[in-house]
């Protein structure tokens, strides 16, 4: 069996383990083993391995169990996912040495479509989205780096990813037209697609195997047969990364449920799951042409990988069926979390991640290091360092400006007859607006029930008095008797769009319908983009800032001073008397930050501070608070 976990690296999926030196565990002291031999693939690296010919392929003979070669030696993958556009590219290494340290020889990555296409036709793979760089380039770009580190990688291309991303991945450019049926052959979808695989294919593919690259594989979508919209569909993009020059080894990935509707003909389907069930394989044993007999053996294996239930697994292939080898894409490793709800935490040895957010170890990682280095032949890497921890002096703004005073620093308003959501408005050459609030505002003279369709939730203010809220769950408000005309205005954040299932057609945001009055529309908008984007917190700094008084209340944005000293070290913001908002460093979005929890921490990475001062700013939707804390453990 080829097993391929993924332990993502996550902020709320498991405690932190403390580091001593025990747990260090020497390669002959780990416990049992998988096979009777050793694995030694120490010849088998991307910087060892210089004659290439046979890159990753499945081999089935009568003497063997189906299973994975590599420059046609016997090869186990043990990889482990590290999303580079989710962790500071000055901790890309620290990562990537501790997935090696714990025994994994493959580091798996999806590449976001929405973030290196943000607007159509206009690319970016530089900063923290810097996927592969050429090799003699410094610093080193996150796949090379990998390869430097002694790592193979796995790429996910998408067009559609899901990873707990907006929209999956997709670029919120393609809801503009409400006809596009997305993840389909619709053709403007798959046009798209089709050009923005031209420009992804040019940079991945000479990082492929073949080309003396460290990438051995790609995946072909993610998890369609979940969706299974159109039979035409993945034969499609399969056909576009051969067209592009993929040569390496292609997988499908679904649920283990899934993976009829998900496989698709020349490629390798493989499965996700999060624990071993006795049926676990039934469905892919029909796409493999495998008959699997799986037993649970409790005196086998106690490695943590398998459910609470079973420590242990065993398994063997008829002769006369054996064809592919059985490979898990995805070992989930934990659940997110939701505002208002509990913190999400499993036990180590059933549910949770190797790594935190801060690249700290938990227990499962030890476990894991254990299991991985009792069946290779080489000792395994010493142990990185932790990353230090530092807790800085308590920051007190010193200066607000209310959101009404920070609109003259906006781009030009939108002027509609009607309203716009985000997606649609004449922004951004053409490609509408894909994160943050948009403000409506528009005269009224007359008291009544207000009705508007918002995603996701709406503040409602006549001038600049606060009357209610608006959400999905709520699309009236009663409007109070005013004085001649006032002004209307309705702050509507975008929270956030799903990422997986049928929903994903549906997910404007905004104002998405008719505002009415009695029943009556309402015409006459001027409409605010707020994107919270560095060049407009550029632009505020020569605004007309007002001294922080007492706690102020409506949306506002407060600005305070970091000191972090000569060598800023990583820390954990804490905003214990603010309500709801947003925290930028240096104009960097930290994250959103909500007193009804469960997180009460935002994770603070020193290689986006400076030496000495940074600047904070908060935007706080309601009711402001005295001071900002850090500290040196996050409060999950």
């Amino acid at each position: 069996m080829s097993i391929f976990f993924l332990p993502l690296i996550s902020s709320g999926f498991a405690p932190r383990a403390k580091y001593k030196e025990k747990e260090n565990l020497p390669v002959r002291e780990a416990g049992p083993q998988l096979h009777q031999s050793r694995f030694n693939w120490s010849h088998l690296t991307p910087l060892e391995l210089k004659d290439r010919t046979v890159g990753l392929q499945t081999q089935s003979t009568p003497e063997s169990n189906p299973h994975f070669t590599l420059e046609g030696h016997k090869f186990l993958i043990f990889g482990g996912s590290i999303h580079y556009f989710r962790v500071p590219r000055g901790s890309w290494r620290d990562r990537l040495l501790k997935l090696r340290a714990c025994g994994f020889n493959t580091v798996t990555t999806y590449v976001p479509w929405n973030l290196h296409e943000p607007q159509r036709g206009t690319f970016d793979f530089s900063g923290n989205l810097d996927l592969e760089v050429d090799v003699f380039d410094l610093p080193r770009a996150f796949v090379w780096m990998a390869a430097e580190v002694g790592l193979w990688v796995i790429l996910r291309p998408g067009p559609y990813i899901c990873s707990e991303i907006d929209l999956g991945g997709l670029p919120s450019w393609l809801l503009q037209d409400p006809e596009l049926r997305l993840r389909t052959t619709d053709k403007g979808f798959v046009q798209a697609v089709d050009r923005y695989f031209d420009h992804l294919m040019a940079r991945v593919v000479p990082l492929q195997y073949h080309q003396g690259g460290p990438v051995i594989a790609m995946q072909v979508e993610n998890e369609y047969g979940a969706f299974a919209k159109d039979r035409a569909y993945m034969p499609h993009l399969h056909k576009a990364l051969l067209n592009r020059g993929v040569v390496e080894l292609l997988l499908t990935s679904d649920a283990e449920n899934d993976v009829l509707q998900g496989s698709i003909k020349g490629v390798l389907a493989t499965i996700n799951i999060n624990s071993f069930q006795k049926n676990t394989f039934e469905h892919l044993e029909r796409v493999q042409h495998v008959t699997l007999e799986l037993q649970f053996l409790r005196e086998d294996l106690q490695s943590g990988l398998c459910d609470s239930k079973a420590d242990s697994f065993h398994t063997s292939f008829e002769n006369d069926k054996r064809d592919k080898p059985i490979m898990i894409m995805e070992y989930w490793v934990g659940w997110f979390d939701t505002w208002g709800g509990k913190h999400m935490v499993k036990d180590a040895d059933d549910y949770d991640a190797v790594l935190t957010e801060a690249g700290d170890y938990t227990k499962k990682y030890f476990k894991l290091r254990k299991l991985l280095g009792s069946v290779l032949a080489s000792p395994l890497p010493p142990l990185p360092e932790l990353i230090p921890k530092a807790v800085y002096p308590s920051v007190r703004p010193s200066l607000y400006l209310p959101l009404w005073d920070a609109l003259q620093h906006l781009d030009e308003p939108v002027i509609s007859s009607a309203p716009v959501n985000m997606e649609s408005l004449p922004i951004n050459a053409g490609n509408g607006q894909s994160y943050g609030f948009v403000l409506y505002e528009t005269p009224i003279c007359a008291r009544g029930w207000l009705r508007a369709k918002v995603r996701d939730t709406a503040q409602v203010f006549l001038n600049e008095t606060h009357i209610g809220t608006l959400d999905g769950g709520n699309q009236n408000l009663r409007i109070p008797k005013v004085k001649g005309c006032q002004l209307l205005r309705i702050l509507v954040e975008n929270q956030g769009r799903v990422n997986y299932s049928w929903k994903i057609q549906d997910q404007r945001k905004g104002v998405t319908g008719p505002v009415t009055i009695n029943s009556t529309p309402l015409e006459g908008f001027t409409i605010y983009s707020l994107e919270m984007k560095t060049s407009f917190f550029d632009r505020l700094r020569s605004a007309a800032w007002r001294p922080v008084s007492n706690s102020s209340l409506g949306p506002a944005f407060y600005l305070g001073t970091l000191k972090a000293g000569p060598s800023p070290r990583d820390t954990f913001l804490r905003l214990l008397d603010w309500s709801y908002g947003f925290v930028f460093i240096n104009g960097r979005n930290l994250g959103r930050y909500w007193n009804i929890g469960p997180q009460q921490t935002l994770y603070l990475p020193g290689a986006w501070l400076h030496p000495e001062d940074n600047e904070i700013i908060v935007f706080e939707r309601s009711k402001s608070g005295s001071s900002l804390q850090t500290t040196d453990k996050p409060k999950l």
